[in-house]
């Protein structure tokens, strides 16, 4: 049987956009818990998949529930689904999300979000180095077309201890390393969407191998691990 998203998630979630209380959510929590069983089953179909190209230890798929504890924001619930896919630790690095929403919101997402003040520096040096290896990875027309650019927050100068003036000082200031791919509605909906998912997943490989490389070896090429 093909596994897919089916149509009633994305008129759940314009409905509970519009109604984002507890009273309405309460009075169709029947309907959720469906759709919630059936997007529960497309996270675990692309954990398969996965794991017959990579390693992933654990596959996460976030409550609809939101934290309003810290937030301006007091809605009590996501009008979106998200789940992550972790990799084996400590060899291989990097992780997945993927981002169910309508109004053509959805979007899958790779790399390093929030890499601790090890890790960064590891990588900074890294490109400080050498910067060749990234960039063929980066410049492939292959891996370019399904992600596009890196993206995510950086400096707006060099870090403390780097040349300003340095060649990869453009890689060297980024604080997060990450690749987003979008889908509309429409694309989400289709039979083949998981595998396509899937697909660009595989094709960020290159890059988490280099970047497993860089964080499981010090300067010298030495194993950590």
């Amino acid at each position: 049987m093909n596994i897919t998203i089916p149509k009633s998630t994305f008129t759940f979630l314009k409905k509970l956009s519009a109604n984002n209380n507890r009273e309405w959510f309460t009075e169709h929590k029947p309907d959720f818990k469906s759709i919630e069983a059936e997007i529960k089953k497309a996270y675990h179909h692309i954990d398969e998949l996965m794991n017959t190209h990579d390693h992933i230890d654990k596959t996460k798929i976030f409550r609809i529930y939101r934290d309003v504890r810290f937030s301006k924001n007091k809605t009590p619930y996501k009008t979106h689904f998200g789940g992550s896919f972790l990799r084996r630790k400590p060899d291989l690095r990097g992780g997945y999300y993927l981002h169910i929403q309508p109004n053509n919101e959805s979007f899958i997402a790779t790399g390093f979000w929030e890499p601790n003040k090890e890790d960064l520096l590891r990588i900074r040096k890294e490109f400080e180095m050498d910067d060749d290896e990234i960039r063929d990875i980066l410049n492939d027309k292959t891996f370019k077309s399904v992600w596009g650019d890196m993206v995510g927050d950086e400096l707006k100068t060099a870090p403390k201890g780097f040349d300003k003036e340095h060649s990869a000082i453009d890689l060297i200031r980024k604080k997060q390393f990450i690749f987003t791919k979008k889908y509309t509605d429409k694309e989400v909906l289709s039979d083949n969407f998981l595998n396509e998912v899937n697909d660009a997943f595989i094709a960020i490989r290159p890059y988490f191998d280099y970047m497993s490389s860089v964080l499981t070896t010090n300067l010298n090429g030495e194993s950590l691990i």
